[in-house]
């Protein structure tokens, strides 16, 4: 029964939010979505900025938000969005982020293989759709890119939605990183729809550049910090330390939905196929993996315990980043020392000798670019219209290799 009335959230970012009806209260309210208060947006950035405990639940809000100013500027314009479809495009940013797993992408690749949040967003959307008759059908062809009115999809997901312009600003506002302070409300205001494509006004071009510098920079300041790269490479090999245990038969302590997917690799087709899976995931919070590190601190496999006290007592790795690729000898030499310093074998070792990569793409030329609409009428692609020479560096993929390793070998 849908009898909720219309509520407020004060929200600290943009101040009163307000849910727009009965169907949008309700979805907040499912166990789905509440689950999100219980998954920080920034993973272990807390560890850097203290200030970064916001969570999943407070970004879905401020994109709905935003989704809803952003549709209210767009009707001003006299683009046609009928009611249906504005509830619609409110429901699918509501909820494109329901798939995601603990500590949000550190974890992407390690709770479940080869599937990602999108994918179990999509799975987690047509679930609701079952549990509230169909009254997410029109949503989820939005969120897919199913719809006709293709802009509705780029509100939601392109390289200028509402979910980044909140991310970054929210981001930017819980880490005190004041770079990525961009001017949301003039973007909103300048966005356009001409031949079903979502473009903006050549007023907003300067805050345009700022919003891919500010994301360029968040990028290296926040998401790609080193020493988050380090904690979060160090909360992986717990994970994968745990389930090579569990493997080989070793009983670990774990909340019983954690237990799950210690002992199971599970596919997509797994989830496409079992719905009681699916609600299990969505029992999967940061609280089970925090619980369960806190135990496995004291276990009396060494590299599992050691891995544990580490981050709980923030001991994290030293890492080293660079543009070309780490060499193997150096990486040897490496293990070799750890090997003696903590008496283990060179496979084990590879738990604290770890390298890989990671790439920053501000802006990435494709079919949803970021298109503005010129005075004269014209459409150019951001990187053509801009002055400024940068922004066609930023849609450059930028390409850092780094090497992790315990401090004590140093």
């Amino acid at each position: 029964m849908l009898t909720n009335k219309r509520k407020i959230i004060n929200d600290p970012i943009y101040g009163f939010v307000t849910i727009p009806n009965a169907l949008i209260y309700d979805l907040i309210n499912h166990p789905y979505f509440q689950r999100l208060r219980r998954i920080k947006q920034l993973g272990l950035t807390n560890l850097v900025y203290p200030g970064a405990l916001h969570t999943r639940f407070h970004h879905a809000i401020g994109a709905m938000h935003l989704m809803q100013e952003a549709v209210l500027n767009l009707k001003q314009k006299k683009i046609v969005i009928t009611a249906d479809e504005e509830n619609a495009v409110l429901i699918a940013i509501l909820l494109h982020d329901i798939g995601h797993g603990p500590f949000s992408h550190a974890l992407e690749h390690s709770i479940v293989k080869g599937i990602n949040h999108e994918t179990i967003s999509s799975l987690l959307m047509d679930k609701l759709n079952k549990e509230f008759k169909g009254k997410l059908t029109l949503a989820i062809k939005i969120f897919n890119n199913k719809y006709k009115k293709q802009f509705l999809h780029q509100l939601v997901s392109s390289q200028l939605d509402m979910d980044r312009l909140d991310y970054l600003k929210r981001d930017s506002f819980f880490t005190g990183v004041s770079e990525g302070v961009i001017s949301s409300d003039r973007i909103i205001k300048m966005l356009n729809v001409v031949n079903n494509e979502l473009v903006v006004e050549y007023k907003a071009i300067y805050s345009i550049e700022k919003f891919l510098i500010a994301r360029r920079l968040m990028y290296w300041q926040v998401y790609l910090h080193k020493t988050v790269l380090s904690a979060e490479t160090l909360l992986v090999n717990i994970l994968k330390r745990a389930k090579e245990l569990s493997a080989n038969g070793i009983k670990l302590f774990a909340t019983p939905t954690l237990k799950l997917f210690l002992i199971t690799d599970f596919a997509k087709e797994d989830f496409e196929n079992d719905s009681a899976l699916l609600n299990e995931f969505a029992n999967l919070d940061d609280y089970d993996i925090m619980a369960s590190i806190k135990v496995w601190a004291e276990h009396e496999d060494i590299i599992l315990s050691k891995l544990c006290s580490n981050l709980l007592e923030r001991k994290l790795y030293k890492i080293e980043l660079q543009n070309s690729a780490i060499t193997a000898a150096y990486k040897n030499k490496l293990i070799l020392k750890v090997c003696k310093l903590y008496k283990i074998t060179k496979k084990e070792a590879n738990y604290f000798v770890f390298n890989s990569l990671v790439n920053n793409s501000a802006y990435l030329a494709n079919k949803f670019n970021i298109t503005i609409l010129m005075s004269d009428g014209k459409l150019l692609d951001v990187a053509k219209a801009s002055d400024q020479l940068n922004i066609q560096s930023l849609s450059k993929t930028v390409t850092k290799h780094f090497i992790c390793y315990p401090k004590e070998i140093v």
